[in-house]
């Protein structure tokens, strides 16, 4: 079981690195921190609740496309996700697939430097 403080640093790195999708996408901006916070829970749930459904609903799609509509379900959720949230915006659907793209491979290097040194 994971600790609070991994958790933490788990959430802290999703806002980050939304962060440094806006910096470095055109497209994307967030206004603050405390934005990007917000848009990284919400993310968070989507992933969780709403992104399992969407899969299997696009399963036929997905196995057709060899899993590349993956990146698809990323973007619109992703897109989506800006369209709501109060000082995060994403201009078009190639700034959120760019966008989904660089925040989940900053996540996954970061969740498995985090998993190194806070072992269970």
């Amino acid at each position: 079981m994971k600790t609070l403080f991994a958790f933490i640093l788990h959430f802290l790195l999703a806002a980050g690195s939304l962060l440094l999708a806006s910096t470095y996408i055109p497209g994307i901006q967030i206004d603050s921190f405390n934005t990007a916070l917000i848009a990284s829970l919400i993310l968070f749930l989507f992933r969780y609740t709403l992104k399992p459904i969407l899969f299997i609903l696009t399963l036929p799609i997905t196995f057709i496309t060899l899993g590349l509509f993956g990146f698809v379900l990323n973007a619109l959720l992703f897109y989506f996700a800006g369209s709501f949230i109060q000082g995060f915006e994403v201009a078009s659907f190639g700034a959120a697939l760019l966008g989904s793209l660089l925040v989940s491979f900053v996540r996954f290097i970061g969740d498995k430097i985090i998993d190194f040194f806070i072992q269970d």
